[in-house]
């Protein structure tokens, strides 16, 4: 993409936003909608969500086991698999499961009611297509996303806990225990709130693409792979952000 053209789509996905803070929270409020949409993106993601996350913690585990059994620091790995699941690899990689499916599946389904004219129709009906279109997918991805990456996280830790056991003995309290002592105020908050931003990110970026998408069935095909593309791009460069942040504010 030339340098101009990305520039432009960059101010446009902007004014997208600062249309979304002007019309998202005035009256008429989709609550109904809203609320499907809650279902939709978060309820229905659990399973995908689910098994990413066991996966991810037994991996961590298997992987870092014999690393650390070379300097005889397995009692660390309970320490070391939650930091890193709580404060990266949780948040990033629901992050990117939440956007190759609810991303994609926004892009698509707001651009196919664009090229089967339903937006326009609401419009000439006098219902208003951004608020109950975009205002509710936008609330509601940025809302669920931060409860999936807490379900993963604990999934993922539950299956770091079994990935210990498979070679060694311990209890849950004990490696409960272990995570908590080596957690602190400054691990657990920004990789909270960052979740909000991805959520946020994931659904702009998909209700943008679709919101515009090109006529024709090839446009819909384009606006669901190009809202997966960009919201991934937009998680990384978040995540450097906050990084930075935190890490001016000392939370590293």
């Amino acid at each position: 993409m030339p340098n101009t053209a990305l520039l432009a789509e960059t101010g446009e996905i902007t004014s997208f936003a600062g249309r979304f803070f002007r019309e998202g929270f005035r009256p008429r409020y989709e609550l109904a909608e809203l609320l499907h949409q809650c279902y939709v993106v978060g309820y229905q993601s659990l399973p995908m969500v689910g098994i990413t996350g066991f996966i991810m913690g037994m991996v961590l585990t298997l992987q870092s086991r014999p690393t650390m059994a070379q300097f005889g620091a397995e009692s660390w790995i309970p320490v070391m698999v939650g930091l890193t699941i709580i404060r990266e690899m949780g948040p990033i990689i629901t992050a990117l499961i939440f956007a190759g499916k609810i991303g994609s599946s926004i892009g698509a389904e707001l651009g196919s009611m664009r090229v089967t004219e339903q937006i326009d129709a609401m419009e000439v009906s006098g219902t208003n297509p951004f608020k109950y279109l975009v205002a509710t997918r936008v609330l509601a991805t940025t809302l669920m996303l931060p409860l999936l990456t807490i379900l993963a996280d604990a999934i993922a830790l539950y299956a770091s806990f079994l990935g210990v056991n498979m070679k060694g003995t311990t209890t849950l309290a004990l490696f409960t225990n272990n995570i908590l002592s080596g957690l602190t105020f400054g691990d657990v908050l920004p990789a909270f709130v960052k979740t909000f931003f991805f959520g946020f990110a994931i659904g702009l970026i998909g209700c943008y693409k679709g919101y515009f998408s090109d006529k024709g069935t090839e446009g819909v095909g384009q606006a669901a792979n190009s809202a997966v593309v960009v919201a991934s791009l937009v998680i990384f460069l978040l995540d450097l952000v906050a990084v930075q942040i935190t890490g001016l504010l000392g939370l590293n």
